[in-house]
Formats: C-alpha cells, structure tokens, sequence
C-alpha cells in the first residue's frame, strides 16, 4: 500500500509539472496537498528524497517532510525528535552537492524542527549545526559542507520569522537563537575574512548575516562584521547583497541605542561618495541604487541621535549633503536614474525631528538646515522637470505614469518642507518666476517654468496661502506665461485651481485668470485640468461670478454639445454649473436651466420613443447622469459648503428665497418623461440607478426644501418596486424615509410606500431571497433607518442572518440592534420578540456554531449583547433549550463547552467588548480550531 501511494504521488507530480491539461494539473495540485498532510506522509517522504528520482519529484518529498514538522509537530512523538534531526542532517550532507531547491527545503525542515525543540530538547542547537558540518566524512567536500551549513544557517531566522509558534514559545525561541549568534559569528568572520574563500561563499555569509539581524542582534555585536561589508562593497559579485546586509544591520529598532557604533558608521558611508560619483559618470544605476539606500538608512533611521551628537554635527551635515546629492543625481526619473526617489522619506523625518527640539535648541538646528532645505526645494523642482518633447515623446506609457507619480511624491514634499520655511518659500518661487517670465534677453524653457508653477500648485493646493503678500503678484505673472505645451498649460489650470479659495477673498483678481480657464475647457487635451479648475472656482467663488455667469454657461454649453469631454469630466462640469446657478436669481436659474438642459430633454424624448437598445441606454444614462449632478451642487440657500459634493447634506444658514425651488420646477416639469422611460427601462438595473440618483442626490441637497415632490415620488417609487424591485429604489426609500417621514404633512405618502416595499420584499422572501442579496442588504438599511416608527416582521430578519453575502448580514445584525433596544417601550414589538425571538437567537448561534464568515462574529456578539440587555429572562430560557440538542450548534463543542458559553454571556450586560471575545473563543472551539495556529492571529 505505501508503494501504491508513493506510485500515485510521482504521478500526481508528473502531472502537474508536465501535463498540457488543466484539469488535471488541479486534480493533481489536490492530491498531493491531501498526501503531503496525511500520516502516510512520515513514510513516502523520505523515499521520494532517494537519488534516482527527479528533482521535481525530491522537492516535493522535502515541502512534505516540511509541512509535516512546522504544522503537524504535535503528532512526533518526542523519542523520535533526535532520530528525525539525525536523518535531516544526513540528507542535507546528501543533497550539499545535489538540487540547489532540494537542499534548500531540506535546511528548512531542519530549521522547523530546531524552532520547535530549542532550547529545551535541544539546547546548542546552532552550535551542534556548525560542529556536524565542520566534521570532516561522508565524502562531501569542505566547500560543499561550508556551503551547505550557511544555508541552514541563513534559513533558520527566516523559518523563525515566518513560523506560526505559538505567541510564548516565539519569545522562548527568540531569546534562545539570539544566544546563539556567539555561535555564528565568528564563523561568519573567518570566511569573510579569509582570503581564499570563493566569492560564492562570501556571499552566502553575506546573506546569512542579512538573516540573523533580522532577530534584533545588537549593533555593537555585528559591527566588526559590518565593517566588513563596506570592505565588500568594491566587489560588484558581493556588492548586493553587501548593501542588504548593511541596510538590514542599521534598520533594526534597537540600534539606536549604539550611538558610538552608529558615529564610527558616519565616516564609512561618506567614504563611499567617491564610487557613487564613479557610478553616476558610468551610468551604472544598481551601485547608485546600492550606495544611496545605505546613505538614506543610515540617516532617516537615526537623524535624532545623529543630531543629538552635536560634536560631530559636520559629519552629519555632511551626509544629509550626501543624500542631497542622491536627490539631485543627474537624468530623468525613471529612465535615466531610479535613486533619488528613495531619498524622499528621508527629508520628511529629518524635518520633524528637527521641529520636535525645543524651541532653543530648535533655533540652532534651523540656522543650520533651513538653507538646507532651500537648496533641497531647488533640487526637487530641477528633478520635477519634463525632459524635452522630443524625449519625453520616446517613454513609454509605463514610464510617464511613474514620472507622474513621482512628480506627486515632490509634490507632497514640498508641501512638507513648507511648514519648517513658511513664506520665505512663496516668496522665493515667486521672484524666480518673474525673473524668468520678465528676463527678455535670457529665453527660458517651458519646462523650468512649469516646474516653479507646480512648486506654487503642490503648497497652495493644501496650505492656506491667503495671507501671502506674492499671490496677487503670481496671478498678475499667469497671463505672461506663453501657454505652447499641454503640459505647462494643465500645470497653469491646477494652479489656478488651487488659488481659487484665495480668488474667493479677491474677487476683482477673477477676470484675470476667468478667460484663461474657458478658453482652456475647449481643448480635450487639458480636460481634467480645465473642468476642475472651473468646477473649483465655481464652487469657491460663486457669488462673485454673477457678472461672468452668461459667458460660464455659454462656453460650457458649447463644449457639452461639442462633445469635448469624456464622462466623468462632463458630469463635473454640471457640478460646476450647479454651484454658479445656485447664487444667481430665481428667474435667471429657471431661464439658464431652460437654456442648458432643453437639448437633453428632447434628446431624452426622442430616445424614450426608441425601441430599447446599448447605444441609446448609455445615451440615457448619460443625460440622467448630468441632470443628477447639475442638482447635486444646484442649492439657492445660503449654507456651508464642505458637503457639497454630496457624501452628506449640507448644512443650511439661512432660507431659501420664497418660492418654489427651481430644482423641483424642472423635476416636476420632467416628471412625466421619467416616467415614461422608467416604463421601458424598469427591467435595466443601472437605468432605474440612474433615475433614481437624480431624485436622490436633489433631496440630500434640497433637504425639505424637496418637499413638494414627496407625494408623486413615492407614488412611483411604489410603482417601480411593485413591478421590478431594485436595490436603488430602496436606498431612495431611505433617503425620504429620513428627512421626511417624522413630518406630518408626508407621513401618509411615505408610510404608504414604506409599507408598500415591506410586503413586496417579504414576498421575495417567501420565493427565494438568495437570488437578490443586494435587495436585502438595502431592505435591511432602510428597516434599521425606521424601526424607530415602524414595527416589522422578525422572519425576514432572521432568514437574512443565514445569507452567504457578509455585508447583507452585517446590515441585518445591524437592524436587530437598533430594535431590540425599543422592546421596554413598543409593546407591539415586546409581543414579537416574545415570540420569534428564540429563532433569532438560534440564527445567531448557527452562524456563531461554523454556518457563517469568522469576521461576523462582532456582529453577531452585539446581537447577543443587546438581546442579553434588554431580553434577559428570555435570553436564558432560550439558551438553555437552543444548546441541549446535541450537536447544535456544532458537534465539536461538549455539553460543558456549551455551558460554560451559555453562563458566560449572560453574566456580561456591561461589557461589549468582553462578550465579543466569548463569542470569538466559542466560535473557534466550534471549527475546532481553538489551539491552532489558524486561531493565533484571529
């Protein structure tokens, strides 16, 4: 029998390495992943490692001996540990000279074991590794033994970092390895050191360090070894993973602690200036990369300490110079060099360790690196630079994008390095930029001009600038800016954009600028830019354009029936248009929105004529999409608008100008055709959507002001439901039902509607609600949202808890704890929960028992609690007869399991969080996974 499971094993390998079928490769994949956790594993490893097999075949054998010893420890009885080490030890002196990934698996199977035997039933474990390979025999050649020995070596820390050991055992096993460093670093030394070791070797140790200080080896215990990794760095073969091995050393948290180590670090990485320049003469980027990655650890890790040591201040200078050259290193990101964006982070920490001295101390530090930080402002204006047409033309699109990225990255930094320079800042990119724009004698590059407007945009976009005495100058310098590139001009548009809350407190500066954004809203190429701009001007500034209003809608008009713009740009742009209508006069709004949306409404009624195809769906949803998003800004009432884009309703200061809103005019003038293509339209999902966003997106911003259309809304809205119901109908449900139900005016209609929706849910329910989870997860929204007014069946709820979808689950628990709440002062629902709440309560012990995802179980520990809360009699009755069933709610739990569960959670009334973690204990004694590694992060 094991040679027929060895037979099968090879061929279940055969074919997943070799057979064209998919099919059978999965069917494969699932029986070795079977075999490889069997019993039988113990035996038919070792016979798969045997050397007239394959290595494909070998390897499986040693992930088998592998997953059994990290994962299955607890099966090896322990008078087998030494038997098993003895055995691993002799396969890896087998395979020293084999397959490279066989021997490799086979070191981490050793490491697995070691880790799950030290230091108790193998104290010296590393030790005992270094004297068996270092024993001479077994006819394997030193280099092959030394060879082999590192990589157990290197893999022991790296199977410790990965291990699923328990939390305790992980503190044992560390401070146990960490005793053993004294093992290996000597070791580590003399091969380094010794001038006849192959650079094969070398390297392996290098790796093998890089491991080890991964275990928080003290610096002052590696530094020697350290040391020598600089001495590597000339070597290109040991290069690499010399500068891992130092990056890993002096990124530990702990070396902070080794100031005199970390002093005698400083001078060792300035002298490595001179084979950075070589590197950058040579175009050799990987050194670059190297050299600068050891430079910027080495100071975004210890800038505190290192400024603290103000006796050598001028070697950390100079380093902090060292990485400035690193920032600045010559060619394009990121075709001609890929460094300078690793030095970033480097400059935020150094700043704010800097502002973090006390104001005295901080005062010196700032005399020292504020012109630092201009210098650095410079350097990364310079590197933000678009290279010339011509190469900028050759990228590829990859390319562009990461340059785009990185211009951000500068972006963010700028805006940091702002708060330590303040107005000094403006003031400086200011008087370079006139120079440029007014020096005739001197022509300039678009370019250099672009890259000290972007310096403007990146700190006004998110600074308050508005005190600055250089933005009426900057405004004044926009218009002399020859505009020849799509790429100074969307730089042009963003500044603009990002001065408009300014533009707001300085209106008489809007026909400045005003021109420059219309003009630009008819190129395609500057479209996000232009529609932003304009968008953000409207929104800031829109009771000053007024005078600019008929020009605004008359270029924006133009370029929507021109088509210009794609989508999502259209729809901004009648955000923009809501914002300028809504500070114009009632009768001048109604006669622009006359004028704006007349040709989409009769584009609508001719397409609601046609037969119903894709072209003119999407024709429809666009039109729907732009009346949605003109009124989602379009608000004639004086508020506060930081919500107004919508995620949540504004907040009024004042009321609206008598009258009826002309939002609802136009909705009730358009009421009719809505209808009529809903009616052919009612089976499309993202058609319904996008009717319903308009009337949902009008009420969050009109609020009661919206009170007119409630009745004949609801009235459709019943309708629409009635004959297809759909998810969006219910999120407007919702909506109504919060602004407007506590009314008493429009309590009638929307108590008709809510009831309505009820029960043609319910019958969903009784047919089958697993077909239209969406709906569901909505219902259970808009019944959390009114249980305060309304009281609802239980079934529906408790059928919804035993949904697969997590988020339709969540709502529902969600429900249940608005409700319960209402029990002591709702004797209707008092009745209800009296006689169906058992079931709920059996729901919830279901999911909690295996029947649900394991990231509900807060979910459902807060129905519990509320139920504990507010049904406490009941809840115990209910307990005691819900877990006598054996087997309920899992066969794994004992009757004392579910006794102990059941007293646990009636004596928690207070405490959420405790009951969250019964519930969390309970659910993993269910899936018997209490104990296991599986339960160790959850």
């Amino acid at each position: 029998r094991q040679r027929e499971r060895e037979t099968r094993g090879i061929d279940a390998l055969h074919q997943l390495y070799y057979d064209p079928n998919i099919e059978n490769k999965n069917l494969a994949q699932k029986w070795l992943m079977q075999a490889q956790v069997s019993p039988q594993a113990w035996q038919f490893c070792w016979s798969l490692l045997s050397p007239d097999k394959v290595p494909e075949i070998q390897y499986f054998g040693a992930s088998a001996l592998h997953t059994k010893i990290s994962r299955y420890w607890s099966d090896i009885p322990t008078d087998q540990y030494e038997s098993l080490k003895t055995q691993l030890f002799s396969q890896i002196a087998c395979f020293s000279t084999g397959s490279k990934m066989v021997l490799t698996r086979l070191c981490v199977a050793l490491a697995s074991l070691a880790l799950n035997t030290m230091p108790e039933a193998w104290p010296g474990a590393v030790a005992e590794m270094v004297r068996v390979f270092q024993e001479e025999g077994g006819g394997v050649d030193g280099r092959a033994r030394c060879l082999a020995l590192l990589e157990l070596l290197t893999v022991l820390p790296e199977e410790f970092q990965t291990s699923r050991l328990p939390q305790y055992r992980k503190g044992q096993v560390r401070g146990a390895l960490g005793r053993e460093w004294g093992s290996v670093c000597p070791l580590l030394q003399q091969l380094l050191r010794q001038t006849d070791s192959p650079g094969a070797v070398k390297a392996r140790v290098l790796r093998c360090l890089s491991s080890w200080v991964l275990l928080d080896v003290p610096l002052n215990e590696s530094e020697d070894l350290v040391h020598d990794c600089f001495s590597a760095l000339p070597d290109p073969e040991l290069f690499d993973t010399a500068v891992e091995a130092v990056v890993n050393a002096i990124s530990q948290p702990d070396s902070q602690r080794y100031v005199n180590t970390l002093l005698k670090l400083v001078p060792q990485v300035l002298a490595l200036q001179e084979q950075l320049r070589e590197a950058v003469q040579n175009g050799d980027m990987e050194t670059c990369h190297g050299i600068c990655r050891i430079a910027v650890t080495l100071g975004e890790n210890h800038s505190r300490t290192l400024l603290e040591q103000v006796d050598h201040w001028q070697s950390f200078l100079a380093l902090v110079n060292m990485i400035m050259f690193c920032t600045g290193i010559p060619g394009h990101y990121p075709v001609n060099e890929t460094t300078s964006s690793l030095t970033l982070t480097f400059w935020y920490t150094l700043q704010d360790e800097i502002m973090s001295f006390e104001s005295d101390k901080q005062a010196v530090y700032l005399q020292v690196y504020r012109p630092v930080y201009f210098q650095l402002v410079d350097v990364l204006l310079h590197k933000a630079q678009f290279p010339t047409d011509q190469e900028y033309a050759s990228w590829s699109s990859d390319e562009k994008e990461q340059f785009r990225i990185y211009r951000v990255d500068i972006s963010d930094t700028l805006m940091y390095v702002y708060e330590m320079l303040g107005a000094e800042l403006l003031s400086n990119l200011y008087d370079k930029l006139g120079r440029l724009l007014t020096n005739a004698e001197q022509p300039t590059s678009w370019q250099h001009t672009e890259a000290l407007l972007y310096g403007f945009q990146s700190i006004a976009e998110t600074i308050d600038v508005n005190y600055s005495d250089v933005i009426p100058g900057l405004i004044g310098l926009i218009p002399r800016i020859s505009i020849n590139n799509v790429q100074l001009a969307d730089t042009v548009m963003f500044t603009i954009g990002a001065l408009a809350e300014w533009l707001a407190d300085h209106p008489v500066m809007l026909s400045s600028v005003l021109p420059l954004v219309l003009q630009a809203l008819g190129n395609p190429d500057l479209s996000v830019s232009s529609v932003s701009t304009l968008k953000k001007i409207c929104r800031e500034c829109k009771y000053d354009l007024p005078p600019y209003a008929t020009n605004i809608v008359a270029v924006s008009q133009e370029v929507l029936i021109k088509q210009i713009h794609k989508t999502s740009q259209c729809m901004w742009l009648m955000q923009a248009l809501g914002f300028l209508l809504s500070a114009l006069p009632v009768e001048d709004i109604l006669r622009n929105l006359h004028s704006l949306i007349t040709p989409y409404i009769q584009q609508l009624e001719k397409l609601a004529d046609e037969t119903p195809n894709p072209s003119n769906k999407l024709a429809i949803i666009h039109i729907l999409g732009l009346l949605s998003n003109l009124f989602t800004t379009l608000d004639i009432s004086k508020q506060d608008d930081e919500s107004a884009d919508g995620s949540a309703p504004p907040v009024k200061t004042a009321p609206p100008p008598p009258g009826p809103n002309p939002v609802v005019v136009v909705l009730q003038q358009v009421f009719a055709l809505i209808q009529t293509v809903l009616s052919k339209w009612l089976n499309d999902s993202q058609v319904v959507e996008a009717v319903c966003a308009i009337f949902e997106k009008s009420v969050k911003t009109l609020l009661h002001d919206f009170a007119p259309m409630v009745s004949q809304l609801s009235e459709m809205l019943g309708q629409m439901y009635s004959t297809i119901p759909q998810a969006s109908a219910l999120d407007l449900t919702r909506q109504m039902v919060h602004i407007f139900a506590s009314q008493t005016d429009h309590f009638p209609p929307i108590k008709a509607l809510f009831e309505l929706v009820t029960s043609v849910t319910l019958s969903i329910f009784q047919q089958g609600p697993r077909d239209h989870p969406d709906i569901v997860d909505s219902f259970m929204q808009l019944q959390a949202q009114v249980c305060f007014w309304f009281l609802i069946s239980f079934t529906l709820g408790v059928l919804s808890l035993k949904f697969p979808e997590a988020p339709t689950v969540k709502s529902t628990c969600l429900f249940f704890t608005e409700l319960l709440p209402h029990c002591s002062d709702v004797p209707p629902l008092a009745r209800v929960v009296q006689e169906d709440g058992k079931l709920l309560m059996q729901a919830v012990l279901e999911g909690i028992g295996g029947g649900a995802s394991r990231c509900l179980m807060d979910q459902f520990a807060e129905v519990l609690f509320s139920l504990n809360k507010h049904c406490f009699s009941l809840l115990a009755m209910w307990l005691k007869e819900a877990l006598q069933p054996p087997g309920f709610p899992s066969s794994r739990v004992t009757t004392i399991q579910k006794d102990t569960f059941s007293h646990q959670i009636l004596r928690e009334r207070v405490n959420k969080r405790r009951v969250k973690e019964i519930v969390k204990e309970f659910t993993l004694l269910c899936r018997g996974l209490h104990g296991t590694e599986y339960a160790a992060d959850y």
